[in-house]
């Protein structure tokens, strides 16, 4: 109280100073003094401790008015001299405006960067400049932004074309010579470098500020109170959870405050949690520090004078007005971008701007991103000193990183995010380059963060602490840095340039040198690994390096000096690493097919081998850059080709290579996962461009440079297989080894086949084959799309992606597939054009084992398909680049001949284990390699050249090749007809035609034109020779399936005849019974009717016969059987909802017997339609419950279904389930013989004298013991009198309800209510219809019901049970016929067989759910239904008619008239008549009420001149109704508007009403009904036994129904909601939508950028999520929304479920472009988003950034699944098939 009170006293104080002061006063003194920073220092001091921290609140509410007054205006009058509005808005007028965009982004907010204009992906435009830009008709990729850039327009070297908007265009005049400092006076520009002075100096020194008690001189408060904060700062260790607990204990608040707490210190960066004296905020601090230091470093917590928090806030406030100020004239910009660079009196480095940078990473948040905030727009806003700044930058780069290493704050609230804004710009790259050695201060850098080492110098990250991987994670930054200063090759090189670029790389090559041969492994044997090494780390490194060594390349080949000189460099660097690599190894001596080649010892399988080469691989790079170039023929003299060693190029390549070919075989599994992940990675697209790749480029480079024979050699000896084809008889030693010794040596020997295909045959790359780039890419996407049609997206992450993110895929998509088009589900596929399969490589070297299997059965498939034979020959290679030209001698080599000649030789043996099929392809695909180059060769060749390449002629010469007796061409010929060889005849022909096809060339020089022709003819021979082979195996074939089918056809004839009386018995049961709701055929089709003494009579009982799913057994559906029943769910739901701002009603008090016509809140129920015995599904159902309780409680996590609300799956199509529905017989209800066919009048008197005596006449034989044996009592008439509109009112007796009816009682009627007759009863019959185990699967149906729609625990003697059951069939009834009509379907015929079956069950259940209720209770209900629909003069308690649904009314009257029929002992009346007077009355009603509430504009045109009986009838009535109104309705001139209103507002309810008697009384449909059309009225009135001209319904009965009409019309709620009590529901009630979404997806994104968190303070929401249902964005996952329902902190997504549809929701969550199912608390689901792009696919998170548009299919789907209430469904089935939804903590969203 007594601080309140200094607050006012505070407050009246300022107050009355505020009217003493004056800006310009103030301003002018200042003027006058001689030391400003003294007396504006005075100002504050005196001022700021009096507006801020006057109480807990940081920033009080007068804050808004004050500080602009006495704080900021002196500033302002000063700098201006003149009003401030005035002299800002003409200095706004008078500035030229900026080409320059500078619109910084919001968190969330859209960006665009053009694909095709970006000078890098860092360049982004904002909506408004790239709606209004060239750019909107390019490949444009759209991002969200992550806030604190901006927008890039303007920005001529951001873009290669099109730099400016529409908006910029204007302003693209070179002004930047201009001084806008020109455009001040000079007395501006000097009080202006004055005031700014001081006031940034001021704002720096508060925010830099590292003392908690004092203040900097000049600043100290006049009145010094004992006034503290406890202040908590945010950062990034700590959780929410902790920080909130350690507040609840500290600071003893709530968890809502504490929540409030947390949220506030994560957005803004600090909050005060305590509020007082030292002592007392001290405390508070000592128990967050204990709390938090237990498991890490503790909360940083400071206890602050109130003084020194003043001057903080206020210094933010400052920087945000000089970023105003300085935003309406770039003069001012200039001069404060001079007074925050100029150096201070401690010379270089210490100007405002180096401190503020230099202390970044001891601010907060807030106060960090407010200064980052005016340096985007002052310093970069301003082209020349935004180069000085950027100098500055460089400067401390070091210094800033180190900080930023030790922060605890995320990089996009640190100074060192705003490298990307300064070293993406190319000059000023460059020019950092140059002047401050930007390139090798940041390599430095980042080397010096990586400390750990080995002996050898070699990083080793094998023992990283927690602590270590986290820097770890920060300092890969500083790649990024790199990346983005070599991101723009130059074109231009100055001497300067070269020298710092080359000393950058010397930097580069001491980092790789660290890398190079890192993680070695050695091979584990004879025990598993205990541990498994850390590797994570070094191929995060090698990936995050991938682009920067690709640049580095780049930025080489653009000059021919740097490139050879890096060239240079980097052989040193090898020769540094691998110098020495044969030191200490055994010198062999190897021999093979008459060669020799010296070399060392190297077993892969027992040394350590590296996968990290990356100086081998840059080096392989540099290489290929000089054969592209062709420098090394040009200048050979400059490169030290002499110096190479190919034995160390490639030795450690191979090494490699061989270590994976060895994993492959199985020789390293003992090395566990980490060696398998590596090699994963190691041909992985994101590594292998610059390491696998780059390993077989440098094994071409030493083909190239080494005898092939020599090369040849060391690949044996280094895959450990020279001594296999280095022996005289080697298959012997092969046959007696170990079996798995011998599976190795076959996958060795495939892998070096393979090596050696990649070897020769890999040319798609500039600078090996004789390409351009783009055929590198048409490659690749041919060879992904020959495995299967794939998606763009898919092929994306195929392909490799260049420092732009971008794969050159566009460019040459179209010319190798054909794209598409998805359908309502899937994604759009292309598809390889026919023409280039025939660039189809099987041994493409990016295929893994997998790939190459499905990409060969796919070929062969295609082949067979179009008639060719299934061989699959290498394509043509392109030519090879003369640098690497040597590669081909390897195909000709003798080694590899008697490679290839030992390999045929093993195949000869069938039984031999010594060869794979895989093995004999490999050789084939050799083979054939070699031929076709041979071709090419001669098919190039001049007659006179010498082809050097005689492939043909050495396999053609025996004995060419050692140890075989035969040449390779015999063997090939002897294979070709071996028939364990089949599956490879067509490529052993395809290779001797190819032989032949060569010889033919060769002798073509030599030979005449008939050699020629006769070689013609020998391949003619051979080819009709295969033909006819195949042709003689297809007729085999076909005879062979013929012999099969004749001996099938004869066993399944004996058996049939041998089981003549099983098979008549089987047709018997199989005789199709008639559906369980068909009647019998009538025999006049005219006369089909569904309600009414005129129905069909029962006719011959049909048997009713189902199987249960669960023990198979079939069983009858009979009253007195066992019970079957139907998996069902019942569930809440506000689909139909015409009113969704109503609150939920009161569970207690809630009257549900008449629904509101806006069907705010009902039940739906809906059935997958599979039966069950009811004793099935109760084993069934206990076994899940006895499951859940058997698990231990850490693992009950929520799953798909809750036991304990009664869900289930169904045991068959797991379908989400909560009830069952019993199967019930059905029971006639036409007419019997005998009854009496009363009229209206007559049934009204009749029914109103059964209600008010329901016994009927007295019984002839009256039996006391009737009133025992009824079952329970009636039910409590405080529940059983409930209305819909308010509490519980005095129930009337039973004399009072019969006048209220209708007063047609007799007086002397009795007021007890006798109970029904008991079972024994022969003049009534037994009530109890049903077995025991039906009667119990009725309680359980209806109590489930009722406990779902109500939200009330399980209680069958509730009144309220029958009710809920009638209206859940009432309501599931109207969305099925909404349904139906909106998709244009037909009204019969056209549901599901499982929609079928729930609404027969659903009626039979409906018309004998009485027997399981006390009488009385249904009773009750029928008196009150029937006194909606005939009015007595004291019906006070029954609605009027406007607030009635009559299909509702219908339903419910129907139903429960059925318990006063059973008890019509005389049967005076049949049932169908009573159900025919219902629907007349209702129908009545209903047109009342659309003649009162849907009436249209008097203004329509009519049609007809001459006026039909119907619409003189309805425009009568409606005249009637306006004359008892008192003319309330709006006046009409035309009838026909009036009854085409009637007709439309009531198809609906006789649609309805169609589908309930056709379901309830088991009707044969008219096949008028059966095709959907807009003319259907005339058959749905027949059909309901109504006349067409429904107004006769009221004017044959008019005596009655004019009575009835004035009492609806006296109802006193009817004249209220006329005046506009309630709002008006006009009928037909129009289908509820989805809301409407915009096509384009980033207009969606705009506008959840703008939306602020409702909580926050205007903080920007950093989920966005918009409801589907009613349009409403919500802040989701965030804990300053969440609220508490029933108990439980729900997030706002799930809190407005319960508001918009009864616990049910759908969203989109707008940042990750992603649909979301909600239902409850504990269930959700993701669902893809009706977006697509151009590819037809969805992009959940933007991660490809592709342009989305709505596609209306996809969105329809989403809409039909919640129409039909299916989202729930939807998301059991997807929490089953992915467990990892299950582990959401859904609630908080």
């Amino acid at each position: 109280m007594a601080s309140a009170e200094s607050d006012r006293e505070v407050s009246s104080a300022i107050c009355s100073e505020f009217l003493r002061f004056s800006a310009k006063d103030t301003a002018s003194a200042w003027l006058q003094a001689s030391d400003l920073h003294k007396e504006v220092y005075q100002h504050l001091a005196l001022y700021v401790p009096k507006i801020y921290c006057l109480g807990p609140n940081l920033n009080p509410s007068s804050e808004d008015l004050l500080v602009p007054l006495l704080l900021l205006a002196p500033l302002e009058w000063y700098l201006l001299g003149e009003e401030p509005a005035l002299a800002l808005a003409r200095l706004e007028n008078s500035s030229q405006p900026s080409q320059l965009c500078g619109h910084v982004f919001k968190v969330g907010e859209p960006t665009y960067s053009c694909r095709e204009c970006a000078a890098d992906p860092t360049c982004v435009l904002c909506m408004q400049c790239f709606l209004g830009s060239i750019h909107k008709e390019h490949r444009y990729r759209m991002t969200t932004s992550g806030g604190g850039g901006f927008c890039d327009c303007g920005d001529t070297e951001a873009w290669k074309k099109g730099p400016y908007c529409h908006k910029h265009q204007a302003n693209s005049s070179d002004c930047s010579l201009q001084d806008p400092l020109a455009q001040l006076s000079e007395d501006m520009v000097a009080r202006g470098y004055n005031i700014f002075s001081v006031v940034l100096k001021y704002a720096v020194d508060m925010l830099t500020w590292d003392k908690e008690d004092l203040l900097p001189p000049g600043l100290d408060p006049p009145d010094r109170g004992d006034t503290y904060y406890c202040m908590l700062f945010n950062d990034e260790v700590h959780t929410y959870e902790q920080v909130i607990y350690t507040l609840q204990k500290a600071v003893n608040c709530t968890q809502k405050e504490a929540v409030s707490f947390a949220t506030t210190v994560d957005r803004e960066g600090r909050k005060s949690v305590r509020f007082g004296d030292f002592q007392f905020c001290d405390q508070a601090k000592a128990v967050i520090v204990r709390n938090t230091s237990r498991q890490s470093r503790p909360l940083r917590v400071q206890v602050m004078h109130s003084s020194v928090v003043a001057h903080q806030c206020f210094a933010l406030r400052t920087l945000t007005w000089l970023g105003h100020i300085i935003a309406s004239s770039d003069g001012l910009r200039r001069l404060l971008c001079q007074v925050g660079l100029q150096n201070g009196p401690e010379g270089e480095n210490s100007s405002l701007v180096d401190t503020l940078m230099l202390c970044d990473s001891k601010m907060w948040k807030g106060a960090r991103n407010v200064y980052h905030q005016l340096l985007m727009n002052s310093l970069l806003m301003d082209l020349k000193y935004k180069k000085l700044f950027a100098l500055q930058f460089a400067k401390n780069y070091r210094s800033l990183q180190t900080d930023f290493m030790d922060d605890d704050h995320e990089r996009v609230v640190s100074v060192t995010s705003l490298s990307v804004q300064l070293f993406t710009v190319p000059t000023m790259a460059r020019m950092l380059m140059v002047e401050e050695n930007l390139m090798t201060t940041i390599i430095r850098t980042f080397v010096d963060h990586l400390r750990h080492r080995d002996l050898q110098g070699r990083f080793q990250f094998e023992r990283y602490t927690a602590l270590q991987a986290f820097k770890f994670r920060r300092v890969q930054s500083l790649i990024g840095d790199l990346k983005y200063v070599l991101i723009t090759r130059p074109t231009e090189w100055s001497d300067q340039l070269r020298e710092k670029f080359l000393e950058g790389l010397d930097s580069f090559l001491e980092l790789l040198k660290c890398m190079q041969g890192m993680d070695p492994v050695v091979r584990q044997v004879g025990q598993h690994i205990e541990m498994e090494p850390e590797w994570e780390a070094a191929f995060t490194l090698q990936m995050k390096l991938t682009h920067i060594i690709t640049l580095m390349q780049e930025w080489c080949s653009t000059d021919e000096t740097v490139l050879i000189r890096a060239y240079q460099k980097c052989l040193t660097a090898l020769s540094q690493c691998h110098g020495g690599f044969t030191d200490g190894k055994q010198p062999i001596s190897l021999s093979l097919a008459g060669h020799m080649v010296d070399t060392i010892r190297y077993p892969v399988s027992q040394e350590r081998v590296s996968i990290h080469l990356p100086v081998s691989r840059l080096l392989a790079g540099l290489h290929v850059l000089l054969s592209k170039t062709d420098l090394a023929n040009r200048s050979p003299e400059q490169l030290p080709l002499s110096e190479l060693s190919p034995p160390m190029l490639i030795e450690h390549p191979l090494r490699c290579l061989v270590l994976c070919a060895q994993v492959h075989a199985g020789m390293w599994r003992r090395n566990g996962f980490s060696l398998i992940n590596q090699i994963y990675y190691y041909h992985n697209v994101k590594c292998r461009v610059e390491m696998f790749d780059k390993d077989i480029i440098m094994l071409q480079v030493g083909a190239s440079m080494m005898d092939p024979n020599h090369f040849l050699m060391v690949l044996l000896s280094r895959f450990e297989l020279f001594h296999i084809f280095s022996s005289a008889d080697c298959r012997r030693r092969y046959r007696d080894a170990n079996k798995d010794v011998v599976q190795q040596n076959n996958t060795l020997i495939e892998e070096m086949l393979h090596l050696i295909i990649m070897i020769v045959g890999e040319r798609y790359v500039q600078g090996v084959g004789q390409v351009e780039a783009s055929d590198d890419i048409r490659r690749e996407i041919i060879h992904q799309l020959s495995i299967r049609p794939m998606a763009h997206s898919e092929l994306v992450k195929a392909l490799p992606e260049n420092e732009n993110k971008e794969t050159g895929l566009e460019r040459v998509i179209g010319s190798v597939a054909l794209f598409k088009k998805p359908g309502v589900t899937g994604r759009g596929l292309y598809e390889l054009r026919p023409e280039s399969t025939k660039h189809f490589n099987l041994y493409f070297h990016h295929y893994s084992r997998a790939d190459q299997s499905k990409a060969e059965e796919a070929q062969r498939k295609l082949r067979k398909q179009n008639g060719e034979d299934s061989a699959l020959p290498p394509p043509c290679p392109p030519p090879l680049c003369p640098l690497l030209a040597g590669v081909v001698g390897l195909l000709q080599s003798d080694v590899l001949l008697a490679v290839v000649s030992a390999v045929l030789q093993w195949t000869t043996e069938p039984s031999g284990g010594h060869w794979t099929e895989s093995m004999l392809q490999r050789v084939l695909h050799l083979v054939a390699m070699a031929l076709l180059e041979e071709k090419q060769q001669l098919e190039s060749s001049s007659g006179d050249d010498d082809i050097t390449f005689t492939f043909n002629s050495k396999i053609s010469r025996p004995g060419e090749a050692p140890s075989t007796s035969g040449s390779i061409l015999a063997l090939l010929e002897s294979l070709q007809n071996a028939p364990h060889l089949e599956a490879h005849k067509d490529m052993i022909q395809w290779v001797l035609k190819m032989v032949f096809t060569i010889k033919t060339m060769r002798e073509q020089h030599t030979a005449s034109t008939s050699a020629v022709n006769a070689c013609g003819s020998v391949e003619e021979a051979v080819g009709e020779r295969d033909q006819a082979e195949r042709k003689r195996k297809a007729e085999m074939a076909r005879l062979r399936r013929e012999k099969v089918m004749a001996q099938m056809c004869e066993m399944q004839k004996h058996f049939i005849n041998e089981n003549k009386e099983l098979f008549q018995q089987s047709h018997e049961d199989l005789d199709p019974p008639a559906p369980e709701h068909s009647a019998p055929l009538a025999e006049d089709p005219e006369v089909l009717v569904c309600v009414g003494p005129r129905l069909p009579g029962p006719g011959p009982r049909r048997r009713q016969v189902v199987t249960c799913i669960l023990c198979q057994e079939e069983e009858e559906v009979r009253a007195a059987g066992r019970a079957m029943v139907l998996a069902a769910f019942v569930q809440r739901s506000t689909v139909l909802s015409k009113n969704r701002t109503r609150s939920p009603p009161d569970p207690e008090h809630h009257d549900p017997l008449f629904m509101h016509p806006d069907l705010a809140f009902a039940t739906h129920t809906a059935s997958c339609g599979h039966i069950m015995h009811a004793t099935c599904w109760q084993r069934y159902f206990e076994a899940v419950q006895a499951k859940e309780q058997r698990r231990q409680q850490r693992l009950r996590v929520h799953t798909s279904y809750d036991v304990e609300n009664g869900e289930f799956l169904c045991p068959l199509c797991e379908c989400l389930s909560n009830t069952v529905i019993p199967l019930l017989p059905h029971t006639h209800s036409g007419g019997a013989q005998g009854t009496i066919q009363p009229s209206l009048e007559a049934w009204i008197k009749s029914s109103c004298h059964q209600t008010a005596s329901p016994a009927g006449p007295p019984s002839p034989v009256p039996d006391q013991s009737q009133q025992t044996q009824s079952g329970p009592p009636s039910a409590p008439p405080d529940q059983s009198q409930l209305t819909q509109s308010g509490p519980p009112s005095a129930p009337p007796d039973q004399s009072q309800l019969t006048q209220d009816v209708g007063a047609s009682a007799p007086e002397g009627s009795s007021v007890d209510l006798p109970i029904a007759a008991a079972e024994g009863s022969s003049v009534d019959g037994p009530i109890s219809l049903f077995s025991s185990s039906l009667q119990g699967m009725i309680t359980t149906f209806g109590t489930a019901t009722y406990k779902v729609g109500l939200k009330v625990h399980p209680n069958d003697q509730d009144p309220r049970v029958p009710v809920m059951s009638w209206a859940s069939c009432a309501y599931t009834i109207q969305t099925i016929e909404r349904l139906l009509t909106d998709e244009e379907k037909p009204l019969f015929g056209s549901l599901p067989c499982r929609q079928d079956d729930c609404l027969s069950s659903l009626a039979r259940f409906g018309s004998a759910c009485w027997t399981a209720a006390p009488q009385t209770t249904v009773q009750t209900h029928f008196t009150r239904l029937l006194s909606a629909l005939v009015p007595g003069a004291r019906a006070t308690n029954t609605p009027c008619i406007l607030d009635i649904d009559m299909f509702h009314l219908l339903v419910s009257s129907v139903f429960s008239y059925s318990s006063v029929h059973k008890l019509d002992q005389s049967e005076r009346c049949s049932l169908g008549s009573a159900q025919l007077h219902l629907l007349h009355l209702a129908t009545v009603a209903h047109l009342v009420q659309i003649l009162i509430t849907s009436v249209p504009d008097s203004s329509m045109d009519q049609e007809e001149v001459c006026a039909s009986e119907e619409e003189e009838m309805t425009f009568h009535l409606y005249n009637d109704l306006r004359t008892r109104l008192d003319s309330a309705l709006p006046e009409v001139s035309s009838g026909w508007q009036l009854w085409r209103c009637v007709q439309s507002g009531l198809l609906p309810f006789l649609r309805s009403a169609a589908i309930f008697f056709h379901h309830l009384n088991a009707v044969e449909t008219p096949p008028e009904l059966h095709v959907a059309g807009p003319d259907q009225w005339e058959a749905l009135c027949s059909y309901l036994s109504l006349p067409s001209n429904l107004l006769q319904l009221y004017y044959r009965e008019r005596s009655v129904m004019e009575a009835l009409l004035q009492g609806w019309c006296s109802h006193p709620n009817l004249r209220q909601t006329l005046q506009g009590a309630a709002p008006l529901i006009s009928f037909p009630r129009e289908s509820n939508q989805l809301i409407d979404l915009p096509e384009d997806y980033s207009a969606l994104i705009n506008q959840a950028s703008s939306f602020t968190c409702p909580r926050s303070g205007g903080d920007k929401s950093r989920a966005p999520t918009l409801c589907l249902v009613c349009g409403a964005l919500l802040c989701s996952q965030s804990y300053c929304c969440q609220t508490e329902v029933e108990g439980h902190d729900v997030g706002a997504c799930t809190a407005h479920t319960y508001s918009c549809g009864a616990g049910l929701g759908l969203f989109l969550r707008v940042r990750e472009s992603q649909v979301l199912f909600l239902a409850g608390k504990t269930k959700g689901c993701f669902y893809p988003p009706p977006y697509l792009d151009d590819y037809g696919e969805t992009d959940q998170g933007l991660r490809r950034g592709n342009p989305l548009r709505l596609c209306p299919e996809r969105y329809r789907k989403i809409q039909k699944l919640w129409q039909q209430h299916s989202v729930t469904e939807e998301i059991g089935h997807a929490q089953e098939a992915n467990q990892s939804l299950v582990g959401i903590d859904w609630q908080h969203l």
